[in-house]
């Protein structure tokens, strides 16, 4: 590791290497060179991966183990990769003004041997606009970066046989790649700023639906996936649960091509294994998973999409609640969650905040019946200056199918509202994020409220003025079926301090007579001083 630490890829280290890459980057536009970067750390990662088991295999010769048997590799889900591909390769020929073919090269190999990458790695390296140079020099970058770590004398448990823990041994660190793939993920977001919105969502929003919803097996379904970060964050969920990737299925779909690509690697990095559909495409137009009925709905659709071609679907089976209109596509992701559930299905998704007041277009008419319809558990309004790509304020919306559901209590007429305006932390001059208390807050209120044993075991749910409230049906209907948490939650108390009032009052006009009396002072002097240099006088 860099600065020879070995306790995996923390936010110094992942910084630091994001800083030099950056530098390299000269004057290119980052929605580029996001993937000469990712797919050069992709290139890297299956070949260490590669030379690892190639390593065992050796030492197994003796076995009848084959070295150079592509299916000695796939039979532990590890890619072949073919010896113009391997990175030794690349780093030979780092320096030679011909790098860049020799990287497509690579990655067409890398494709050619391995069927469900292709058409997924990027494969533009030999462009002239891109700096051969610095192209040498990233390769060095990035292949000085440390992926084995000594081992702490544990055996972790790794998916897809990369790698081994034991005594005085050295173990792949799968998530340091990951965390590293994230991380940069997250910057080129940044840097691309609206853009960057298309392919990323902040972690610590995808932390709060994850946590909430508590996918510890089953069918998860992302509808418009962007780069994966659902599912990455869903498989961290089992696995920090005691559970092991393979619990849960991922199904995926994603309309952008170069963004399907990055969840494609993305989740091939974690050695995750999903259905994201064999190219691109529409989700409204083009359903790749038309039957799937899923247990764990996430999403983050994009925010008020007018062009999603909404007049040509009228007559559509997912419109239960309602048509939702041409020119906002809201209501469209909003039903289309809905008719992925399974009977005991949950969703958890985001959406812009007009979403819970909007009656624009017949979109109130639909709110209201997904409200009667009962499926609306829990609704929570996020603080500002989350998101990278937008200022415009978000919240979640949390759907379930069956509120009778026995993992629960019954929670049938009720609904929960949060208020989480006021939480969060700023990182930066324009960016906010929640923090591990925050999103632990948030999601203990949820799950305390529904009932959830395995996640909260000794707190009971109660109302927090200002915070939490759980309203019924009839409470909804009230308020003209507007979703908005501020609503219902009401102020937050204000902690008495024991003062009297009379005391208090007679205080406070004392403070004010002194304030008023040092502002007379503060005027007369600076007027005197002002006379003193002539202002005033003819």
């Amino acid at each position: 590791m860099a600065k020879g630490t070995n306790n995996g890829a923390n936010l110094g280290f992942e910084s630091e290497l994001w800083r030099a890459a950056d530098a390299l980057r000269s004057n290119m536009d980052a929605a580029e060179y996001k993937h000469v970067v990712l797919g050069l750390i992709f290139l890297k990662y299956i070949s260490d991966a590669f030379e690892e088991q190639r390593a065992k295999l050796e030492a197994d010769r003796a076995q009848g183990a084959d070295p150079e048997d592509p299916d000695e590799y796939r039979a532990v889900n590890i890619f072949w990769v073919p010896k113009e591909a391997r990175w030794s390769k690349l780093k030979s020929e780092a320096k030679q003004p011909t790098i860049g073919k020799v990287i497509d090269d690579a990655m067409l190999a890398i494709e050619r041997d391995n069927p469900s990458l292709r058409g997924v790695l990027p494969k533009d390296y030999a462009h002239p606009r891109l700096d051969k140079q610095r192209l040498g020099q990233l390769i060095d970058l990035i292949g000085n970066i440390a992926f084995q770590q000594p081992s702490p004398g544990l055996r972790p448990p790794f998916p897809n046989g990369r790698g081994e823990g034991g005594e005085g041994g050295t173990y792949r660190s799968i998530d340091i790649l990951g965390r590293v793939y994230e991380y940069f993920l997250s910057q080129f977001a940044s840097a691309e700023g609206k853009k960057g919105g298309q392919f990323y969502t902040p972690r610590c929003v995808v932390r709060v639906l994850v946590e909430m919803l508590s996918p510890y097996k089953g069918r998860v379904y992302d509808p418009c996936c962007g780069s994966g970060g659902m599912f990455v964050q869903s498989e961290k969920f089992v696995e920090a649960h005691g559970g092991k990737i393979g619990d849960i299925s991922i199904y995926g779909q994603e309309s952008n091509h170069t963004t399907w690509r990055l969840a494609k690697m993305n989740l091939a990095i974690r050695g995750i294994d999903g259905n994201l559909g064999k190219e691109h495409a529409d989700t409204f137009h083009r359903d790749l998973h038309p039957d799937l009925k899923a247990d764990i709905i996430l999403a983050n659709p994009p925010f008020n999409m007018s062009d999603w071609g909404g007049e040509r679907l009228k007559d559509d089976k997912r419109w239960k609640y309602g048509i939702p209109p041409a020119g906002n596509a809201n209501f469209a992701w909003v039903q289309h969650f809905i008719h992925h559930l399974a009977p005991t299905g949950m969703a958890g998704f985001v959406l812009a905040n007009g979403s819970m007041s909007s009656n624009q277009s017949g979109e109130g008419e639909i709110r209201k019946n997904i409200i009667e319809a009962d499926l609306v558990d829990c609704m929570v309004a996020l603080p500002g200056q989350l998101f990278y790509s937008t200022q415009i304020p978000v919240c979640l919306w949390f759907i379930a199918r069956d509120k009778k559901n026995g993992r629960f209590r019954d929670r049938r007429g009720q609904t929960l509202f949060i208020d989480a305006r006021k939480l969060g932390t700023m990182v930066d001059r324009v960016h906010r994020e929640l923090t591990e208390e925050d999103i632990r807050k948030i999601a203990d209120t949820y799950h305390a409220w529904r009932g959830d044993v395995e996640a909260n075991h000794d707190s009971p749910y109660k109302d927090i003025p200002g915070f939490c409230k759980s309203a019924t049906i009839e409470e909804i209907r009230k308020h003209g079926y507007v979703l908005t948490p501020g609503r219902y939650v009401g102020a937050a108390e204000v902690e008495d301090d024991g003062e009297p009032f009379e005391e208090k009052m007679q205080r406070l006009v004392a403070q004010l007579r002194e304030q008023t009396e040092q502002s007379e002072k503060l005027e007369k002097l600076i007027w005197a001083n002002l006379e003193d240099i002539g202002y005033g006088k003819q």
